[in-house]
């Protein structure tokens, strides 16, 4: 059952970045900056933090792991995984581990990038 609400959330997810990306291609000005993507990421990023916000300080006992499953893995994982990063990001600053937080959002952006960067470099080479 879990998986399939995770699947569900990811779908719906999926097919609201969808329109976000076609929406702001048509409406928002400038082709070459990617305004979807940045869209999705701040929003995604405010949304988890409302909701995350809320289920620990308002809700916590009322929401159960399915909804949580549901709401923040499936629905937010769908929409963007940005928001998990930042997520990530604030709890390791939270905690007083600032020093691991910078740490981690450098080693991401930086690794992932290059990640990318390898990887199409890797089929480059091979096409």
């Amino acid at each position: 059952m879990n998986i399939f609400l995770v699947f569900l959330g990811a779908g719906i997810g999926g097919v609201l970045r969808y329109g976000v990306n076609v929406g702001s291609a048509r409406y928002l000005p400038g082709a070459a900056f990617p305004w979807g993507t940045f869209a999705v990421n701040v929003i995604g990023s405010l949304v988890m933090g409302l909701m995350v916000g809320w289920l620990a300080f308002r809700a916590e006992a009322s929401w159960s792991m399915q909804a949580k499953l549901f709401l923040a893995t499936g629905l937010m994982g769908g929409f963007t995984t940005f928001s998990a990063f930042s997520l990530d990001a604030i709890l390791l600053w939270e905690r007083g581990d600032w020093q691991i937080s910078f740490l981690y959002i450098g080693a991401s952006v930086i690794l992932s990038i290059a990640a990318l960067f390898a990887g199409l470099a890797w089929i480059r080479s091979m096409v």
